[in-house]
């Protein structure tokens, strides 16, 4: 079999005109359905409609990792030179027929492939956002100066097209540097990123549309919400971390691991960050006291972020605007649990895995949203007024 190039940018066009075709649909959609309303509404709609697909996007992409499809076709963009898999079918066979399990079968280069079509598909979407906010931001300046400023500035749907760019950039590297563990989790940080990017961007829409009105809340629910979104980050890289190296078989039961509380690990070794797969720092397999010391970390850190968003979601559920994020915060607790639980006593089953990772991403969307749609109260000023001495 041929060598085949790790960048080979020959179907570029190509894939583009995929994204092209892919995004058309959605737009299409919501510029009939908002065919008489403003802009700012049908900007609204897109956006919404984006942030749906993005989302659908990081299953999708949980999906491909945890399938092994992250290198069904193991150069980038296209597959073996061509847009699709049909036009690798002859390369793809030859891989297979070499190692009958992967890294390269047809089926894992097809959702592997289909992965990069809804990536590009996003990417349309997002750079129509940018553009159309662009066009509406200038037309607005040079109306009268009795035009209303945009509902949300340009420089929002500009700044999520740029990270949907860097995202791009961590997809080739995933597969150029071959399932590198710090590239794939970083890849699964920064779609964390563009959904937060397009959850603001929702709510200041609603904002502006009078939909909802931005409550003010004591400091201390304000800087639980800001401290929970950080501890979920956390968590979900360590969980990334997991992932990506293949920890989560370390230990097979719960509460204890390996039948003990505290099982032998190697922090030092598990927590190189910079290292390729399955190696250690000096490039030698890695061991699986490593593998335990990502795993406990993880289940460890879970058990004070699920104690931190139970307090929060008590105090959620006190004010009655935010009721419905204490209910969904209360709902993907539950889950995120449960797919956790099942993740190492049912060995990792697919579709626990995906949920796992939708539930945290869902958890992001939620917490920054809650987060966009508060401010914290002004504190009350009470003014001491000197009585006046009455004089007989």
């Amino acid at each position: 079999m041929d060598e085949q190039s790790l960048v080979d940018l020959t179907p570029v066009l190509r894939l583009m005109l995929m994204g092209v075709l892919l995004a058309a649909g959605p737009l299409l959609w919501v510029w009939l359905r908002q065919r008489r309303a403003s802009m700012a509404h049908k900007l609204r709609a897109l956006t919404v409609l984006t942030l749906f697909f993005t989302f659908d996007l990081v299953l999708f992409g949980a999906f491909t990792r945890l399938t092994d499809s992250g290198l069904g076709c193991p150069d980038w963009p296209g597959c073996y030179g061509s847009a699709s898999p049909i036009g690798a079918k002859q390369a793809i066979a030859e891989a297979q027929t070499t190692m009958p399990t992967g890294p390269v079968t047809h089926s894992k280069a097809w959702i592997e492939m289909v992965h990069r079509y809804l990536a590009t598909g996003v990417g349309g979407m997002i750079l129509a956002l940018a553009l159309l906010s662009a066009w509406d931001a200038y037309r607005r300046r040079n109306q009268t100066q009795s035009g209303t400023p945009p509902a949300v500035s340009a420089w929002w749907p500009a700044l999520t097209l740029a990270w949907v760019c860097v995202q791009g950039a961590f997809g080739a590297l995933t597969v150029t540097m071959k399932l590198f563990p710090a590239i794939v989790t970083l890849h699964l940080m920064g779609a964390l990123v563009l959904l937060s990017l397009l959850t603001v961007q929702v709510v200041r829409y609603g904002q502006s549309d009078a939909l909802a009105t931005r409550l003010s809340v004591p400091s201390k629910l304000r800087h639980g919400l800001a401290l929970a979104l950080g501890l979920v980050w956390m968590q979900v890289a360590l969980g990334g971390w997991v992932s990506t190296n293949y920890a989560v078989l370390a230990c097979s039961e719960f509460p204890t691991c390996q039948g003990s509380w505290w099982p032998a690990m190697n922090f030092t070794e598990g927590f190189v960050l910079w290292r390729e797969l399955g190696m250690n720092g000096l490039g030698e397999p890695l061991t699986f006291q490593a593998l335990t010391a990502i795993h406990y970390t993880h289940r460890l850190a879970a058990y004070g972020v699920i104690a931190v968003l139970v307090w929060l979601v008590a105090r959620l559920a006190s004010t009655f605007a935010l009721r419905a994020h204490a209910r969904w915060l209360g709902l993907l607790v539950l889950l995120q649990f449960a797919t956790g639980l099942s993740n190492v006593v049912l060995g990792w089953p697919l579709l626990a895995a995906v949920l796992h990772t939708g539930g945290a991403a869902a958890m992001v969307v939620v917490l920054t949203h809650a987060l966009a749609s508060t401010r914290q109260s002004e504190p009350r000023v009470v003014l001491a007024v000197k009585p006046q001495r009455v004089n007989a």
